[in-house]
């Protein structure tokens, strides 16, 4: 037996694995929904999207890029996820490209460019919007990549830009973008994601393990304040105190989980609690 088959679960509802069925509409992150949506949709050109490690931001950059993806017929939207501060001017424009549909990216950056404004000029034509999510943005160190980017978003047609592109990542983005003042001059939009709140927290918990498929309270309000202090209520620290908890709670074999078995999970972590 599973600590899933002990507690009623179809699945471990607490991987970090970023998964938009598990999607919690926070105040934060409805907020944060709302502002992306409405840059997108008004085509703003660049929006800034910050947040501290294990805040949600990737969850949300997939549920977006889901919604999005939803309704071909009004957006033509792509996410790249910045795995390295390695990338290329080249590398960069390349994936632009080809997640835009153009089909054989030129060798050189002329012809690239080129192509790029007339797969543009298309999918405007066509009555869409082009949406360019970018992860994990902080990796981006290059000053080249910001210029290029600067080039992507000058890219219009009379009273419209063509491109909308929104860059989430960790706060240090912003130091990086810095390398390129005229960039920085052209965010349309910045905002910061929050944490969970202490409601917005056993709330978070309880939309997760139903997602799941429990059906009945397995955490104890008591045991959700104290996962929300050792937390601070950032999802990724959630996420990985609720799944140790699950575990032990089968191996003590608990169907409830109280304040104390968040007591040994935390510690074992090594988490301090904040007041």
């Amino acid at each position: 037996m599973s600590y899933e088959q002990f507690y009623g679960l179809k699945e471990q509802p607490f991987s970090n694995a970023p998964d938009s069925r598990y999607f919690f509409e926070s105040e934060q992150h409805a907020e944060a929904m709302v502002r992306l949506m409405h840059a997108i949709d008004t085509m703003k050109g660049l929006t800034i999207m910050l947040g501290d490690s294990g805040t949600g931001k990737t969850l949300l950059a997939w549920k977006i890029l889901e919604k999005l993806s939803n309704e071909p017929a009004r957006y033509e939207a792509a996410m790249l996820v910045i795995i390295h501060s390695e990338v290329t001017p080249d590398w960069f424009l390349r994936r632009i490209a080809t997640h835009l549909g153009v089909e054989k990216p030129g060798d050189d950056k002329k012809a690239l460019l080129t192509q790029i404004f007339e797969q543009l000029n298309l999918i405007h034509e066509q009555g869409k919007k082009a949406v360019v999510l970018v992860d994990e943005a902080n990796m981006l160190q290059n000053k080249e990549i910001f210029e290029e980017m600067r080039g992507l978003l000058n890219l219009e047609v009379p009273g419209k830009k063509l491109l909308s592109i929104v860059l989430m990542g960790l706060p240090e983005l912003e130091k990086h973008m810095a390398l390129d003042p005229p960039l920085v001059q052209r965010v349309a939009l910045r905002f910061t994601l929050k944490y969970l709140t202490m409601p917005s927290t056993g709330a978070y918990i309880r939309h997760r393990m139903r997602v799941a498929g429990c059906t009945k309270d397995v955490f104890l309000e008591p045991s959700l304040a104290e996962v929300f202090y050792y937390s601070r209520g950032i999802p990724r620290l959630i996420n990985t105190i609720c799944d140790n908890s699950l575990l032990e709670g089968y191996l003590t074999r608990k169907p409830i989980i109280d304040a104390e078995i968040i007591h040994t999970v935390t510690s074992d972590l090594g988490l301090k609690k904040s007041e």
